[in-house]
């Protein structure tokens, strides 16, 4: 496929590559197809991914958990979007998409047409704050101000008698839009079918994000060794995603020896031992555009238990992306995925999440969702176009090791294209080659030494 090609970060004249005009164009129109389906009148973006979704606009990942900002798009306009000063002083600057529009009502009757788009009335980049989660006083008027503004909008361009879709919302808010007689509904999905089907310039975001993180594992196999501590590890590929261009590094669960099983999913200053399991799931941003992307190593040695486990974790992968195709479903791919009876959990829901499968875009946890929790009773059909992630576990015998896969997959038209591409057929050994008197020691062994020999499993 030509959109999952890595041709470079930025953009040049000699060679089409990303074009983000129409990128922000495709991510609109999906937005306002979902809408016309809908019988909303208009919807409102609180969440960072859904904004930048519909506005294509970003003030860094600082304000992520805030809840500052927030934008609308009514069936009659293009989006608005309010920000706090500076910033939306900065899209008024640079973000002149915000001044435009293809919706009649909304565009300044007076200006020339420009074919499709004309100047706007007013412009989509305002002033405007949310609560802060509460930081504000209660009774400093921010929630009422919000409500103002949306009520403003919706009744100037025809849809305050029809239902106002909001993604997430702070209790105030929502109070304050209630107070002024605007219906709030549900309007994540509004979203979320809009951007379950990716675009060419979307796939070859995810594409690069993905290439990104080939390189941070291939650094990451280099280091890895006995004395290096998880929040290492962590420190290294940070650093090299940051030196390629990453926007945001989100997260790096490194987990190692008897941290596996369970699987906590955040890392530590555990020290990394001979012999140890270790695996990583590596989250970050390229434009906006993430990763969700397990390894899994031994270092210095492994097991005939680890190897096992993750024999067993690459068969569950092979299985269900064999089954990827237009037409297939999710309950399809998890109908091959063990039950979580079968590797210690007492339900689907306990186990949830081990054995699994996402859509990747703007956010990691997107539509399709794979799991035996829900797939088998609310199946997803796949499509062309759609970009998710696949993941296995599997606990070792030992009871305390464990091996974690994870695979980006985009559906074709004849099956699928996995873009992860850092080497996972099999269980890599990281870390030196031990050398004893009568040559290298086998990559497969117990790490207590005494197992290795026949006087030592009493077999002699």
């Amino acid at each position: 496929m030509k959109n999952t090609g890595t041709t470079g970060t930025n953009g040049v004249d000699w060679e089409a590559r990303v074009d983000f005009d129409r990128l922000r164009d495709d991510r609109l129109a999906r937005v306002k197809a979902e809408l016309e389906r809908s019988d909303l009148g208009a919807v409102l973006a609180f969440d960072f991914s859904n904004i930048r979704y519909m506005t294509a606009t970003h003030i860094g990942t600082w304000a992520m958990d805030k809840l500052i900002r927030f934008s609308l798009l009514t069936r009659n306009t293009d989006p608005i979007s309010w920000d706090f000063g500076s910033a939306a002083k900065h899209h008024a600057l640079y973000n002149p998409w915000l001044d435009v529009t293809s919706s009649e009502m909304d565009a300044d009757p007076h200006a020339p047409h420009e074919g499709t788009k004309r100047p706007r009335l007013e412009s989509g980049a305002r002033a405007g704050i949310s609560t802060l989660r509460g930081a504000f006083p209660p009774d400093a008027g921010i929630a009422e101000e919000v409500a103002r503004k949306i009520k403003r909008e919706l009744e100037k361009f025809g849809v305050a008698d029809q239902p106002l879709g909001v993604d997430v919302i702070e209790l105030p808010i929502l109070f304050a839009l209630q107070k002024v007689g605007i219906q709030v509904v549900d309007g994540q999905q509004v979203f979320m079918e809009a951007r379950r089907i990716k675009t060419g310039d979307e796939i070859r975001l995810l594409t690069q994000a993905a290439s990104m993180v080939d390189a941070a594992y291939e650094e990451l196999y280099r280091f890895l060794r006995p004395g290096v501590r998880e929040n290492e590890a962590v420190g290294l590929v940070a650093k090299t995603l940051y030196d390629l261009g990453s926007e945001y590094v989100e997260g790096v669960n490194a987990i190692s020896g008897e941290r596996c099983s369970p699987h906590p999913h955040v890392f530590s200053d555990r020290l990394i031992r001979p012999g140890d399991p270790a695996f990583f799931d590596i989250l970050h941003s390229w434009n906006g555009y993430r990763t969700c992307y397990y390894r899994t190593f031994a270092v210095g040695s492994a097991s005939t238990k680890q190897k096992d486990a993750y024999t067993r974790a690459r068969e569950y992968m092979d299985r269900a992306i064999a089954l990827v195709r237009p037409g297939a479903t999710t309950a399809d791919i998890v109908s091959v995925w063990p039950t979580a009876q079968e590797f210690g959990f007492a339900d689907e829901e306990a186990a949830f999440a081990l054995q699994y499968g996402h859509g990747v875009g703007l956010s990691i946890w997107e539509k399709p969702i794979f799991s035996r929790l829900v797939s088998f009773d609310h199946p997803e059909e796949l499509k062309e176009g759609m970009v998710f992630a696949l993941e296995t576990y599997w606990p070792s015998g030992d009871g305390w090791g464990a091996a974690r896969i994870e695979e980006e997959v985009v559906v074709t038209a004849d099956g699928c294209e996995v873009i992860t591409k850092f080497p996972a057929e099999e269980l890599l050994i990281a870390g030196p080659r031990y050398i004893a008197v009568g040559g290298p020691l086998n990559n497969q062994r117990d790490s207590q030494s005494h197992l290795n020999t026949t006087w030592g499993r009493g077999e002699a």
